[in-house]
């Protein structure tokens, strides 16, 4: 069987957490709206649920919404908020996820939005600084990645906030890659989302939390669930998934990232050791403790990935939104890399739970590249 080393782009469902769900799609199946017995039961399980992700995430339990995954958390918060607040003016990055720079256009096209996308430096780290420098006084939002999907460099969210704070600009913070590696309490975040398949959940689950003093326009209406924020009968099984899984990577956070971090920084080392010309992409520290991501000039990096799933080692090339296309990374390209040299990316992003020395994939990511550089 074939090492995974593409935990970025999903994840295998914990197996407590397929314990905590199963009654909510068997026994306890009513729709938390009714008021009888069985509904009540279902609604008690949601209550919990919100109680549950509020806890580790240092929000009011009202701030938390359910809904089907990252990129609907993110169109929600983005167009909900700046749509909510009446003003014209969205800050954001390049190196953004596809949903928030497809909401980002969208709010432009269809709603004359002005969208600023701040200078991200050659590390993929926004500054402070910078981003004093494009807030103005209609600004509605700050939408930023909290560690970005691809390169896995981290902001420093706190200092970002503060800055925005600073000018009365609310902050959403798109956490779904660094949830389960990186603190999401404390962070002063305004929206911060949230996505149940990176950390152990089932796809399809997600978290939206909003302060509720926030004017917010919802993206979803009809039976006025989710506080009107977004109608619909809300998934319980998900909700209770959602919130045990993000329990559980809450409280493995600090073991796991020192531990991972580690076997990642040997792998590293190993891999610009072992490939003549290999760079690593994003900041050589201020990263995602399990990811790893380099361009090998001369190459192809999707070449690449096909040599090494030969060898047993399953990674990408970048986001799973844009596997399979030959496309070079709009990240990396806003980093600065020549077109040619961000078609060569590989990123590996490594499981929970890691423990054994990654050389022998070291030394599979060496014959790839050699084999994609001579025919074998």
């Amino acid at each position: 069987m074939s090492l995974y080393l593409d935990n970025a782009a999903t994840t295998p469902v914990r197996p407590e957490v397929l314990e905590a769900m199963a009654p909510y799609l068997t026994r306890f199946f009513g729709n938390p709206s009714s008021h009888h017995e069985v509904g009540e039961a279902a609604a008690s399980a949601l209550d919990d649920a919100r109680s549950r992700v509020a806890g580790v995430l240092g929000m009011r339990t009202s701030d938390i919404l359910f809904t089907s995954g990252g990129t609907e958390s993110n169109n929600a918060a983005i167009k909900g908020l700046v749509l909510g607040s009446g003003k014209k003016h969205l800050v954001t990055t390049a190196i953004e996820h596809e949903s928030v720079l497809a909401s980002a256009d969208y709010l432009a096209r269809l709603h004359g939005v002005d969208v600023t996308h701040a200078r991200v430096d050659s590390t993929g780290t926004l500054t402070p600084d910078t981003l004093a420098g494009a807030l103005r006084d209609d600004t509605a939002l700050v939408s930023v990645g909290y560690a970005n999907n691809e390169i896995g460099t981290v902001q420093d969210a706190a200092a970002l906030v503060a800055v925005a704070h600073d000018r009365r600009v609310p902050v959403h913070l798109d956490a779904v890659q660094a949830a389960g590696w990186l603190p999401l309490a404390g962070l002063g975040a305004d929206a911060l989302t949230v996505a149940g398949h990176k950390i152990g959940a089932p796809k399809g689950t997600g978290i939206l939390a909003v302060r509720g003093r926030l004017p917010f326009e919802p993206l979803l209406h009809g039976g006025g669930q989710e506080r009107g924020r977004r109608s619909g009968t809300p998934d319980v099984a998900g909700a209770v998934a959602i919130a045990r899984a993000l329990e559980l990577a809450e409280a493995e956070r600090a073991d796991e990232a020192e531990r991972v971090s580690g076997l990642r920084d040997e792998f590293t080392a190993r891999v610009l050791d072992l490939v003549p010309g290999a760079r690593l992409t994003g900041h050589p520290s201020r990263r995602l403790p399990a990811t790893a991501s380099f361009v090998f000039p001369g190459t192809n990096g999707e070449t690449v990935l096909l040599e090494l799933e030969r060898r047993g080692i399953v990674s990408s090339s970048g986001s799973a939104c844009a596997a399979g296309s030959d496309e070079a990374s709009h990240v990396l390209l806003a980093l600065g890399l020549p077109h040619d040299e961000a078609r060569t990316a590989v990123r590996f992003t490594l499981p929970h739970g890691l423990t054994a020395s990654l050389e022998p994939v070291a030394r599979a990511v060496q014959a790839a590249v050699t084999a994609v550089g001579s025919p074998e």
